[in-house]
């Protein structure tokens, strides 16, 4: 029995000295560490909103007058026979193409331009192009203005407006090219330049509300028509002091690229292909293809009549007119030089 009681207080004694140990103050410091001065342990931030885009100026009606106006072709009339109504000549930089490629099996209503008119302000140049349908309810295109403010045939500034939808006015979609280094049109206006070298409207000013002018250009349907697309360019953007000028109206899809004008510069009649089947060689289109414009007309002049791509009624309907061809030239075959057209005669060696 003594035995036993010594076991037992024995153990006792061990498992009191156990349970103070446990008590004691342990050897690691509880203490909060500083914060590191590595990057590393710095929290990540969420990176600031992008800031909305303030507008000042927005476009509002059109002006009840127009500056001037001019209407195409509806080539409706013979998708049929898969060929263009009129005023395709691709060596003019005229364009009537609203179909596919190859085939020309497919017309494009919301790419068919009928009419053109223009209208400005003193703050706004104004584009109304009418176009022939839309497709499933909607203009899925990019549709444009080229402006030539020094009348020369050659394009400078290039609004695009891609695949409008509201009748509201919107700069969305919006973008504003200039050809800076006046390389558009190359050696011959509104002629086709084989061997060409053109970086087209290389300079970008504005971009869906971005740019040095948030207002510079706006795109709406018209809530008039929802076949009409209306584009406004404010005056500014090509210079308040330019009175007169020059512009045409464009549809497309991918050859709607700011780097691939003049198109008659860029392919080869070869390569571009023609909508008429007259001209046989070139017929169908080929590279060029999906795309539309109107003829040139003036606005704050009095055009003389030879403004390269000028429209010029040659026919008593109200379709679009060719272009006027270049003034004729001595055929350059005296050896010493000869005098102008139309003597042409060869001056003595």
């Amino acid at each position: 029995m003594k035995i036993r009681f010594v076991k037992s207080t024995a153990i006792f004694l061990l498992i009191i000295v156990y349970l103070a140990a446990c008590n004691l103050p342990s050897s690691v410091s509880t203490d909060t560490p500083p914060p590191s001065s590595s990057p590393s342990s710095v929290p990540p931030t969420n990176p600031p909103l992008p800031t909305e885009i303030q507008h000042q100026t927005v476009p509002s009606n059109l002006p009840a007058t127009r500056t001037n106006h001019a209407s195409d072709y509806d080539s409706s009339t013979t998708a049929s026979g898969k060929r263009a109504a009129g005023g395709d000549r691709f060596t003019f930089e005229q364009f009537e193409r609203p179909f596919d490629a190859n085939t020309m099996d497919v017309y494009f209503p919301y790419l068919d331009i009928l009419d053109t008119t223009s209208y400005q302000d003193d703050t706004w140049i104004y584009g109304a192009i009418l176009l022939k349908g839309r497709q499933n309810d909607q203009l899925p295109g990019v549709y444009g203005i080229q402006l030539d403010v020094d009348r020369d045939g050659k394009g400078d500034w290039m609004v695009f407006a891609s695949n409008p939808s509201s009748t509201e006015w919107t700069t969305d979609g919006v973008q504003v090219f200039q050809d800076a280094n006046h390389d558009v049109g190359a050696d011959t206006a509104m002629f086709s330049d084989e061997n060409a070298h053109s970086d087209g409207f290389e300079t970008k000013v504005f971009d869906s509300g971005n740019g040095k002018d948030p207002d510079a250009a706006w795109v709406r349907i018209s809530p008039e028509d929802p076949n009409m697309v209306q584009i406004a360019l404010k005056r500014s953007v090509i210079g308040n002091d330019i009175k007169a000028y020059m512009l045409n109206m464009w549809t497309g899809n991918s050859l709607m690229n700011p780097g691939f004008f003049d198109l008659s510069d860029h392919f080869t009649h070869e390569q571009a292909g023609a909508a008429d089947p007259g001209l046989e060689i070139f017929y169908p289109i080929k590279s060029v293809y999906e795309i539309d414009n109107s003829c040139r007309v003036s606005v704050g002049f009095q055009p003389i009549g030879n403004e390269p791509g000028l429209c010029k009624e040659l026919n008593p309907k109200p379709d679009r007119p060719t272009p006027v061809p270049p003034p004729p030239k001595c055929p350059n075959t005296c050896p010493y030089g000869q005098d102008p057209y139309p003597s042409c005669i060869c001056w003595p060696g």
